[in-house]
């Protein structure tokens, strides 16, 4: 039962953890060779994706490597896909990516 606590169980299927709006470099390649390189604002972060917050979109599908703390020696890189790129009313594109296995 429901009750509305912060004791509720988690319906999804893979733990979140909320990024507090943390910078985060997103590298990829567009169709025609275009190399791309951004500073983008991480909102969450799963096991299994990573939804990104961005000026620029980035098409469905587009292979892209994400770098968390690109300033510390503890950097961790990731690869993924993008499988959502959704403009939001504030003109800023919500980016959701599938992580790399």
């Amino acid at each position: 039962m429901r009750d509305g606590s912060s004791l509720d169980i988690e319906r999804r299927g893979a733990f979140r953890l909320d990024m507090e709006k943390e910078m985060v470099d997103v590298g990829w390649t567009d169709g025609g060779g275009q190399q791309y390189q951004k500073k983008v604002t991480c909102v969450d972060f799963s096991r299994t994706g990573v939804r990104l917050d961005s000026d620029q979109p980035i098409p469905l599908e587009t292979k892209t490597h994400i770098l968390f703390k690109a300033a510390s020696p503890g950097s961790k890189s990731m690869t993924g896909k993008v499988v959502r790129c959704k403009k939001q009313d504030n003109g800023w594109f919500e980016i959701a990516l599938q992580l790399d296995d």
